[in-house]
């Protein structure tokens, strides 16, 4: 993007970097403490999947009440992300952790103890209204703390790799804690974390908080809930109901209001939102690529974690537990893409090279046949640390390149864009390989079978053991041929970000680094090592 003709500090051309202060012992010891949090709020996307079959046996919801148990969660999350980065700036991103924290820890209690269907998806509803203040803090106070960009690279490195992997373990956790324990148990765990947080917190983390941050505007809040939530259903919907009108009106109605909220943050006095953080060269491209990173690696997994349990005939838990293996790959990528950029490389051939990496995972996909577990796991494992070589250099440059006093600001941002990113790869990958699904589907099949691989497995256990084998095979030969599909859809969309990285990003560095007392409210602690 190009700056306006006459540059404010907030749009102005980053500075040359230089070293800034070293963190110490007590900085990374913070950096544990919030690494927990976080690991327990993406672990909380995925911890339901075994307990769901307990939950509906005890408290018996209804399919809709079921539906808000599991996914109130992640709508709660996602509508509120960019609130609850402002409200840190104003407030003080401590404060806000500590009481997400707290209000994080007494709904995990009542969860684990409700009675009722109601009261399960209330608490979980308070459960996302915690994990959306807890994400964008964690991230934000990686700025304050790490003020030297090579250690706050390999911190956000960090921050990445948990939040990643987070979503696999929790799926995995789920079942453990279901086989040897009952369903409120894994809600219960993420006790012990937040008090640790809470703790802690106080004595280790520094307060920081926009200094002159102006009027909270009241009314950006319901815009963007409303632009926000209605997308986010309709396209999470699409993939499992089809382009049904009732989830386009849905996501013409966000769009709309969306529309709205940009309208809103360009007028108004204190927006929630300042447009000069998107002048800035370099955080408007990083918003775009790291949402489109989450775009290919939930719609990679939308077809892998099918392939595992539908095609491989695995059962849930053994397919949560191989799917764990390509999460080992990303604890690598994420540190050696900061050493490359630390050690001279451009930043936008390091980012274009992840993508091509992830490119090569998808194209791995496209000649899987169905027997090919190894094959496709591997092909995870690429994409995952080809996306988590994008998402961390993309966090890094987006908190880099504004002011740390809008840390929390950015930090929503990137995570509000990686929730749509991740809903468009499930809805718009997940329409290719339906399509191509349906099309090799015999037209002898059932409407149902054609529908969906999982309606096609459970009619051929009511057919004659002939005619239900042969129904299988063909199901899982169209599925497969499905996500050969989207992968190709996948590998273009890749290279084609690839190319968008080298070009967007060259040359592009990040603000020159701040004291952490420069952001710090008068009356907040000094942090030690200044």
């Amino acid at each position: 993007m190009t700056n306006p003709p006459h540059p404010i500090p907030d749009a102005a051309p980053p500075a040359e970097p230089s070293a800034g202060p070293l963190a110490g012992r007590r900085e990374w010891t913070a950096l544990a403490v919030l690494m927990l949090p976080l690991l327990l709020v993406s672990m909380d996307v995925s911890v339901l999947y075994f307990a769901i079959p307990q939950i509906s046996a005890d408290l018996e919801p209804s399919g809709t009440q079921q539906l808000w148990i599991f996914d109130v969660y992640a709508f709660v999350l996602a509508g509120l992300l960019m609130t609850m980065g402002s409200i840190g700036d104003r407030i003080g991103r401590r404060r806000l952790l500590l009481v997400g924290a707290a209000a994080f820890g007494a709904a995990s209690l009542v969860a684990a103890y409700a009675n009722s269907p109601e009261t399960l998806i209330a608490a979980r509803a308070v459960l996302g209204i915690g994990g959306a203040t807890l994400m964008p803090s964690t991230l934000a106070m990686i700025r304050t703390l790490f003020t030297d960009p090579g250690q706050r690279s390999k911190a956000i490195g960090m921050w990445s790799a948990v939040m990643t992997g987070g979503v696999a373990l929790g799926s995995v956790m789920s079942g453990v804690l279901v086989e040897h324990f009952w369903w409120g148990s894994v809600f219960l765990v993420n006790l012990p974390a937040m008090v640790l947080l809470l703790v802690l917190g106080p004595f280790l983390l520094p307060e920081s908080r926009n200094p002159s941050p102006g009027r909270f505007d009241l009314l950006s809040v319901p815009l963007s809930m409303a632009a926000v939530l209605p997308v986010i259903y309709g396209i999470k919907e699409i993939p499992s109901e089809g382009w049904n009108v009732r989830y386009v009106v849905s996501v013409t109605v966000g769009l709309l209001f969306a529309a709205l909220f940009v309208h809103r943050q360009r007028t108004a006095e204190s927006p929630m939102l300042p447009p000069a953080l998107f002048r800035g060269r370099g955080f408007t491209p990083a918003v775009v690529l790291n949402l489109l990173s989450s775009f290919a690696m939930l719609g990679s997994a939308y077809f892998t974690t099918q392939y595992l349990q539908s095609v491989l005939g695995k059962s849930s838990m053994e397919a949560a537990l191989w799917a764990l293996l390509p999460t080992v790959l990303v604890g690598v990528a994420a540190p050696v893409a900061a050493r490359l950029v630390q050690r001279g490389v451009d930043r936008a051939y390091v980012v274009a090279g992840g993508f091509v990496f992830a490119a090569c995972g998808f194209g791995m996909l496209t000649v899987a046949g169905t027997d090919s577990m190894w094959l496709v796991l591997a092909a995870a494992g690429v994409i995952a640390s080809g996306i988590v070589t994008v998402m961390s250099q993309m966090m890094d440059l987006a908190l880099g390149t504004v002011p740390a006093q809008q840390a929390g600001t950015a930090s929503s941002v990137l995570e509000t864009g990686a929730e749509f990113g991740g809903a468009l790869g499930m809805a718009l990958l997940g329409s290719i390989g339906t399509a191509v699904y349906r099309h090799e589907m015999p037209a002898s099949a059932s409407a149902g079978a054609r529908e969906t691989l999982g309606a096609a497995l459970a009619e051929a256990q009511r057919l004659p053991s002939g005619a239900g084998e042969s129904l299988v095979g063909v199901a899982r030969e169209a599925f497969t041929s499905g996500m050969q599909a989207a992968a190709v859809a996948g590998t273009l969309l890749l290279v084609g970000a690839a190319v968008l990285a080298s070009v967007t990003l060259r040359r592009v560095r990040v603000r020159a680094p701040e004291c952490a007392g420069t952001d710090l409210a008068p009356a907040a602690p000094t942090h030690s090592r200044h």
